[in-house]
């Protein structure tokens, strides 16, 4: 018996082997999801890579709020809050992490980078 190949087996056969390598990229070769410091103020909101180096004026409620990114870490540095707890709370490195001026409005974060899973600490 003699085994003839068709031009339509041979277009299936490129089909189906299409669609599975389209499958494992789609599945396993997810681009990477870098990690980004957001800042929200009354002013607006600004989004930088998280190995940026930046110094940023936020206008808040009680005035400006600087805050910098720089080494691949993010703070408040100054803000005109009576009570410094934004200044005191120091740098933060890593997904999920936040500083924020509360008399001020003013939210520091870092996004992405990591997983998905809740990190929570508590004291």
């Amino acid at each position: 018996m003699k085994l003839y190949i068709k031009t339509l087996d041979i277009l299936i056969v490129f089909i189906v082997t299409c669609v599975t390598f389209f499958s494992i990229y789609a599945a396993y070769m997810k681009p990477q999801n870098k990690p980004q410091v957001l800042i929200r103020g009354q002013g607006g909101e600004w989004v930088f890579a998280q190995d940026a180096r930046e110094t940023v004026i936020v206008k808040g409620t009680l005035g400006d709020t600087i805050v910098r990114i720089e080494n691949n870490r993010a703070w408040v540095e100054e803000s005109p809050c009576a009570n410094q707890t934004c200044v005191a709370s120091g740098m933060i490195t890593r997904h999920g992490q936040w500083a924020a001026c509360l008399p001020n409005n003013v939210l520091l974060m870092i996004q992405g980078g990591g997983s998905d899973d809740v990190d929570i600490v508590a004291w």
